[in-house]
């Protein structure tokens, strides 16, 4: 079992910057991949970013938002900048197993989920 918890949202003026971080306990950090998701009002779930042994970003924040990992503090970051009022939603991180292959843009693909952090970006 794992258990993530996120910190770090807030509200922003659109242009600024914000850091996540979501916190893991319970398990070997290193053996995990992460990734980020968000969720807006009325809208589905999507992904925003993934780090493993790779990186890969969604194509609507690749070169504002970047993924980062810390094992010895077992904490993931994600770097927000450049945010526009789109980015509006509550972010999730989420674990699964580093050696697992299934698709890291699919929800189904993570076990371990965060409450989630709120970011708001005002226009």
């Amino acid at each position: 079992q794992v258990q993530l918890v996120e910190s770090g949202g807030g509200l922003v003026q659109a242009g600024g910057s914000l850091r996540l971080s979501c916190v893991a306990s319970g398990r070997t950090f290193s053996n995990y991949a992460l990734g980020w998701f968000r969720q807006a009002p009325g809208k589905e779930r999507e992904f925003v970013g993934y780090i493993g042994i790779t990186t890969y970003y969604a194509d609507s924040v690749k070169g504002r938002f970047t993924i980062s990992r810390d094992n010895a503090k077992n904490t993931v970051y994600l770097q927000m900048n450049s945010l526009k009022p789109e980015d509006t939603a509550v972010y999730y991180c989420a674990a699964r197993p580093i050696s697992y292959s299934g698709y890291y843009y699919t929800e189904g693909a993570y076990a371990y989920w965060g409450q989630g952090t709120q970011v708001t970006v005002s226009s």
